[in-house]
């Protein structure tokens, strides 16, 4: 059994990565700044209110792990952000005070951006350059600063990079590889899966490993939408 801590549990991610740890026999603290909306998951599942830019919040609720997962995200938005740099930052300083070494935080795909051979003129010119350099660049900002910080940290650390996020119901036979993978599309329920895996696995310790959906393609206008537009408005 390994105790985790998850930041940013209340989010659609980090709700089915509490649940899936949970059933997969772990203890779980859920780290929210809004403890009475997060669902009941039952009695593996602790529920700690605490808000990552909080860092003697962080520092407690750190204390008495194994393992910490990030999966803090906010919509994009023209201000400046730094949720996932500060976040991490007081995240990092809380695991080397207690001893806490393993870490795996979510980025974006776009980190390591390469071009899509499938993706059609339309995405590779104007979708993904529209997304990635105006409609989330102050979060696409901040996830650099939070790689370069997480990177720096001489931790048994792992980022996770998945592509454009998307439900669906159950795991898949989802794509794990270092850096990059040729897709556009990562369920959420297959980051969750892959996030408690790499928990106890040193495979992409101190890299970034890509995860990609396979069984299932998404339309790319209905996630731009959903996940970006839709959510900034």
């Amino acid at each position: 059994m390994t105790t985790i801590v998850v930041f940013g549990a209340n989010g659609p991610t980090g709700r089915l990565l509490c649940r899936l740890a949970a059933g997969a026999g772990h203890r779980v603290t859920a780290v929210t700044r809004h403890p009475d909306a997060f669902p009941d998951l039952g009695a593996d599942v602790r529920v700690r209110a605490a808000d990552v830019l909080d860092a003697d919040a962080v520092d407690a609720a750190v204390a008495g792990h194994d393992a910490v997962v990030s999966v803090l995200g906010v919509p994009f938005g023209k201000e400046p952000i730094h949720v996932c740099s500060a976040g991490s930052t007081h995240v990092l300083a809380a695991m080397r005070r207690h001893g806490v070494d393993r870490l795996l935080a979510v980025s974006s795909s776009t980190m390591s951006p390469h071009p899509e051979q499938d993706g059609g003129v339309v995405f590779r010119r104007v979708m993904q350059p529209y997304v990635t350099n105006r409609l989330g660049r102050t979060l696409y900002d901040d996830m650099r600063r939070m790689e370069a910080t997480i990177a720096d940290s001489g931790l048994a650390w792992t980022i996770v990079r998945p592509s454009g996020l998307f439900d669906l119901p159950a795991v898949t036979d989802y794509v794990v590889a270092e850096d990059h993978l040729p897709g556009r599309f990562t369920a959420r329920i297959d980051l969750a899966d892959c996030l408690l895996r790499l928990v106890d696995d040193d495979r992409f310790v101190a890299t970034a490993a890509a995860v990609t959906t396979v069984a299932v393609r998404p339309s790319i206008a209905s996630i731009i939408w959903r996940e970006g537009i839709r959510k900034a408005s």
